[in-house]
């Protein structure tokens, strides 16, 4: 299948001009965005990945995305928007991945344009509609929208497969991401960053980064350790746990409870 969805890709590609311009794919070093590149490159498109990130990221998924680049020979770009981020959540309502996505696609437009790329690649596939509404009101093929509100034409070789499908295929490419073990914010496992768990509808503080940070660098050692999926909402300290059993909860327990320790003593301080 995967054979056959790479030629299909290049086939695509020749057929709208994308194999004549430079692609610049957004890149986590997720499974999504991992296959996508993967696929684009082995169809013999001229794209290079971008991935931004924050004092709080994952260094762990970010070191392998960079081996994984390497390995493809693929050009690779690191954006530090922990400035940016900064000043474009704090203080507003969250979810805060509503204010990140904003921050990373406007340096993705204008990292585009100023380094002479014509169209930008994401990972999206069929499960994400959400996330692709505008760009699925492109009345030709989905996969290659001109209408985005970012001005610039956006490729998603992925979209017309499920999440499941796309679990195939990674598997098929030997593609395996390095896993924090998060609980993930759907129903798929969908890993991101620590600062997704902060509480939903909560005031955006700095301090709930750093705790976000932290809090769940010490859960998925656990998590990592029993193999379950696990993650702590901030500032409420809320665990979440897909797998986990009487003696996984305890020890998750004591973890959380030295948080909230450290917080009491600070507030007494």
């Amino acid at each position: 299948m995967l054979a056959e969805i790479i030629k299909e890709t290049k086939q695509f590609a020749e057929n709208t001009g994308l194999h004549k311009k430079k692609i610049l794919l957004m890149f986590s070093g997720g499974k999504d965005s991992s296959l996508a590149l993967y696929i684009m490159k082995k169809a013999g498109l001229d794209v290079s990945a971008i991935t931004f990130f924050h004092k709080w990221s994952w260094r762990e998924t970010l070191l392998w995305g960079m081996r994984f680049t390497e390995k493809l020979r693929v050009e690779h770009y690191l954006i530090d928007i922990t400035e940016g981020l900064l000043k474009n959540s704090i203080g507003k309502k969250g979810p805060i991945c509503i204010h990140c996505k904003k921050v990373m696609m406007r340096n993705a437009y204008w990292f585009a344009k100023i380094n002479g790329f014509k169209v930008l690649a994401k990972g999206d596939n069929a499960n994400d509609k959400i996330i692709g509404a505008l760009l699925d009101q492109w009345k030709g093929d989905i996969r290659l929208s001109e209408i985005p509100r970012i001005g610039i034409p956006v490729f998603r070789p992925l979209i017309k497969y499920t999440a499941e499908e796309v679990e195939k295929l990674a598997k098929e490419a030997g593609i395996k991401p390095y896993r924090m073990y998060e609980y993930g914010r759907r129903r798929q496992w969908r890993e991101g960053c620590p600062l997704q768990y902060i509480d939903k509808f909560e005031i955006i503080k700095q301090e709930y980064f750093n705790l976000a940070y932290e809090v769940n660098y010490e859960i998925s050692k656990l998590a990592r350790k029993y193999k379950v999926r696990m993650s702590v909402r901030v500032p409420s300290l809320k665990l979440m746990c897909h797998g986990c059993n009487e003696k996984i909860l305890r020890e998750a327990d004591e973890i959380i409870r030295r948080f909230k320790n450290a917080a009491a003593w600070k507030n007494k301080k």
